[in-house]
């Protein structure tokens, strides 16, 4: 916040700390990501997790927020968050990250009652983890569907958006006077826009494999959008930066319910600093002519 003139903060902090806090037992390994030393594979390893406290084993992410947002001083929202349900099982039962996630998928198609047992447990946590987050200070809320994408059109609606709108149905959304928005992201979740943002969320994340302009014309008219840059556009060069900024906002144009212009993932860890510099100066500077 100190170095980009950026228009909002948001809560920094692994995915994976309501699995950690669930006792998975979270680990590092170099070179390969996170890793659970006691993976779920059974009912009974479902039945064993509780609950963690926002305020007793998640405390420390509680106590960030309350740090961050007195550290803004009223200078811009802060943006708390969460992984879905979906996302967060997928680690949980792979023990890990995975490519062809064939653990999750065996559990989905041979043992479907036992994942809905965890993604009903998963949801409920998020739900008392992102209020918590709302009354530490929290101003808007995001769940990351990451890997919502590698699913059939059916199996996303029973095993993922199904537990991300009964999250939508438990957040708060109004505290401090004023109303807590909520956002949703799936990843290469381009054909499920309608059905997300039928949840009842206010905004709809969009990653980079999907037109704006397609996006705004099919539920423009009911939700915020967010996005939609590929990060790995900031290995550009500044002009082709600032081209693809200009592209972008030309899509969305006037109207619709809102523009939140963004990256369409995560920025990766090797972007120059000097290029998101670029890119962020091209949103101010280039949008002004879509603010009436």
């Amino acid at each position: 916040m100190r170095r980009f003139e950026l228009d909002a903060a948001i809560l920094f902090s692994d995915i994976l700390t309501i699995p950690d806090a669930m006792g998975l037992g979270l680990y590092f390994e170099a070179g390969e990501g996170p890793k659970f030393e006691r993976p779920i594979t059974c009912k009974a390893d479902v039945d064993k997790i509780g609950l963690p406290d926002p305020e007793g084993e998640l405390q420390y992410v509680m106590n960030a927020v309350r740090q961050i947002r007195k550290d803004l001083q009223g200078q811009v929202p802060l943006i708390g968050f969460s992984g879905s349900p979906w996302t967060l099982a997928t680690y949980m039962v792979e023990g890990g990250s995975s490519k062809a996630f064939t653990k999750i998928k065996k559990m989905m198609y041979a043992e479907p009652q036992t994942l809905h047992l965890l993604l009903d447990k998963l949801a409920d946590s998020v739900i008392e983890y992102l209020n918590a987050q709302i009354k530490a200070g929290a101003q808007a809320v995001m769940v990351f569907d990451t890997w919502g994408g590698v699913l059939t059109p059916r199996d996303y609606n029973e095993f993922s958006l199904r537990y991300m709108h009964k999250i939508v149905d438990g957040l708060i959304r109004e505290n401090e006077g004023r109303r807590v928005p909520v956002t949703l992201f799936t990843k290469n979740g381009g054909m499920w826009l309608e059905q997300i943002a039928a949840t009842g969320c206010d905004g709809v994340g969009l990653d980079w494999t999907i037109d704006i302009a397609e996006a705004k014309r099919r539920i423009g008219d009911k939700v915020a959008l967010q996005g939609n840059m590929d990060p790995s556009m900031l290995y550009a060069q500044p002009e082709r930066i600032r081209q693809e900024v200009a592209t972008i906002l030309e899509g969305f144009g006037d109207g619709g319910t809102g523009h939140v212009f963004n990256l369409g993932h995560g920025i990766h860890l090797d972007v120059p600093p000097e290029n998101a510099e670029v890119f962020v100066n091209a949103v101010h500077e280039l949008s002004k002519p879509y603010h009436k």
